[in-house]
C-alpha cells in the first residue's frame, strides 16, 4: 500500500531542480593564483562573489558538486526575518542593545532579499504572500495572542491573529487552533533564484568552477594555498560558505555547525478545486510544534511542497517521504490517498545557540549556521563577508559580535541528534 503513494515517474531529484533552467560554466583550468576563493556555491557563495566580483577582484567560486546542488536547491523557498530566539531571549543572553541590533539585521535580511529581486539579471519571484504560523495545542494559541497583542520591540510585524473558527479562510484544516499571521513573508520561487544568481555572478566576472573539491586551505604568507582536486590556488583571501555541508576543511567550523537532514515532498498535480479550497492563500505555513513541518503549494498552484524532520538519523528519501505523507494526511485528511512525486533532503546548518554567525581572521572569512532559515539570512551575510572582503565595509555585523559556541566531544557528527528528536516530540505531544 505505502508504495502505491509513489506516483509514476517517482524521483529523488528535488522538484525545483528538475524545472531550474540550466547555466552552462566555461571549462577553464584553475588560475594559479586570484585575489579570493569562495568555497561553496550556493546563496552565500554567489552573494559574496557579487561584491569581490564587482570591485573588480578575481573571485573564484568552488563547489564539490554543481553550484546549488546543496540546501540553495533544496529548501522550501521561504523568507522571513530569519531569528529562532526570541527578543527576550536575545536580551538575556547580550543585553538589549545587541539584540536589538541582532533583530534590525534580521529584518535587514528581509530587506535585502527585496532589493537584490529589484536588481537586473535577478529572478526569484519573490511574493510578498505573508505566513500563517498554526497553533497546534489551544493554550499555544493563547501564548501567540499574547506575544501578538504586546507587539515586537524592533520588528514592526502587522501580525494579526485567525481564531480557530475563521481557519478555513487560511487553511482548509481542523488539525489547528487557530494561529498568526505575519503578512511581510515571503515566498520564492527556488527553482529560478539560484540560476540567476549563479549567472549575475559570472557576468560581474567570477570563476565559477563545478565538481571542484577545495582539499585543505593553509596560509602562505600573508594569504592562501587552496588545494583542490583539481590543483592549488594562491589566494588573498578566503570565503568559507558551506554552511550545513562543512566538513573537515576548518576543523573550527566543523566543531560549530551541525549537519542536520531536513525533508521534503512534493505531491502529484493536484485537483485546482482542492487546491482552492484546502489553501485558499498563496501563504507560506508552519506550524508551532519544535520538530516543525514548513510547507507550502508551489509557485504555479499546483502541488503541495511539504517538509519537515521526520527521523532519528538520516534516512533514504523514500522512507522519510512515507512518514512526511501521513504527516501531511494528518493535517489534510483529503491528502490521504494524493501521490508523492518528488522527495529529497538537505542538510540544514544548525548552531548550539540557534543563530547565524559570520566572521574573519586575517583574511578567512565565513557565514553559516542559518537554522533552518538560510534563503534569506544565507544570501544577507553571504553579501556582507563580501563587502568586507572587497574592502567595501568595515562596521561588524551583529553577528560577529556573538560567541559561536560548540560543545565538548562534538567533532561534526551529532551523536546527540537522535535523544534530541525523542525530547522534542515529547515536547509536541503536550505542547511544551
Amino acid at each position: 500500500m505505502a508504495q502505491e503513494l509513489f506516483a509514476d515517474g517517482f524521483t529523488t531529484t528535488p522538484y525545483w531542480q528538475e524545472l531550474a533552467p540550466d547555466v552552462p560554466l566555461a571549462d577553464t583550468p584553475l588560475p594559479d593564483e586570484i585575489d579570493v576563493v569562495i568555497v561553496g556555491g550556493g546563496y552565500t557563495g554567489l552573494n559574496a562573489a557579487l561584491q569581490t566580483a564587482s570591485e573588480g577582484l578575481g573571485t573564484l567560486v568552488l563547489d564539490a558538486e554543481q553550484p546549488g546542488w546543496g540546501c540553495s536547491m533544496k529548501n522550501g523557498g521561504q523568507l522571513s526575518t530569519s531569528l529562532k530566539p526570541s527578543f527576550s531571549a536575545l536580551t538575556r543572553r547580550y543585553g538589549k542593545d545587541l539584540a536589538a541590533r541582532l533583530c534590525r539585521e534580521g529584518q535587514a535580511s528581509l530587506d535585502y532579499m527585496h532589493d537584490l529581486a529589484g536588481e537586473d539579471g535577478i529572478d526569484m519571484g519573490l511574493a510578498e504572500t505573508g505566513r500563517f504560523h498554526g497553533a497546534h495545542k489551544p493554550h499555544l494559541y493563547e501564548n501567540l495572542a499574547r506575544e501578538c497583542a504586546a507587539g515586537h520591540p524592533v520588528w514592526k510585524t502587522d501580525a494579526f491573529m485567525v481564531p480557530k473558527a475563521d481557519m478555513a479562510g487560511e487553511l482548509g484544516t481542523d488539525a489547528y487552533h487557530g494561529g498568526i499571521v505575519y503578512p511581510h513573508h515571503c515566498s520564492i520561487d527556488v527553482s529560478r533564484y539560484h540560476p540567476s544568481l549563479l549567472r549575475k555572478a559570472l557576468a560581474e566576472g567570477a570563476l565559477v568552477k563545478g565538481r571542484c573539491r577545495a582539499l585543505a586551505i593553509a596560509r602562505r604568507g600573508s594569504g592562501f594555498a587552496v588545494l583542490t582536486d583539481a590543483g592549488t590556488v594562491n589566494a588573498g583571501k578566503v570565503i568559507l560558505a558551506t554552511n550545513g555541508y562543512s566538513g573537515s576543511l576548518s576543523p573550527w567550523h566543523q566543531r560549530r555547525i551541525v549537519p542536520i537532514g531536513s525533508y521534503v515532498i512534493a505531491t502529484e498535480v493536484l485537483p485546482q478545486e482542492t487546491v482552492d479550497r484546502l489553501f485558499p492563500t498563496d501563504r507560506v505555513l508552519s506550524d508551532t510544534r519544535k520538530l516543525v513541518y514548513y510547507y507550502r503549494l508551489s509557485p504555479d498552484r499546483k502541488r503541495v511542497i511539504f517538509g519537515g524532520r521526520v527521523s532519528l538519523s538520516e534516512t533514504d528519501p523514500r522512507n522519510s517521504a512515507l512518514k512526511l505523507h501521513r504527516d501531511m494526511a494528518a493535517l489534510f485528511p483529503e491528502l490521504a490517498t494524493v501521490r508523492i512525486s518528488h522527495a529529497w533532503m538537505g542538510f540544514v546548518g544548525y548552531t548550539f545557540d540557534t543563530l547565524a554567525h559570520c566572521g574573519e581572521d586575517k583574511g578567512l572569512y565565513f557565514a553559516g549556521g542559518y537554522c533552518g532559515s538560510g534563503v534569506g539570512m544565507a544570501s544577507y551575510l553571504g553579501m556582507r563577508i563580501g563587502r568586507k572582503a572587497a574592502g567595501r565595509e568595515t562596521d561588524p555585523s551583529a553577528f560577529e559580535e556573538i560567541p559561536f559556541p560548540t560543545r565538548p566531544l562534538y567533532r561534526g557528527t551529532p551523536w546527540f541528534l537522535a535523544p534530541s528528536v525523542l525530547v522534542y516530540r515529547l515536547r509536541d505531544r503536550f505542547g511544551i
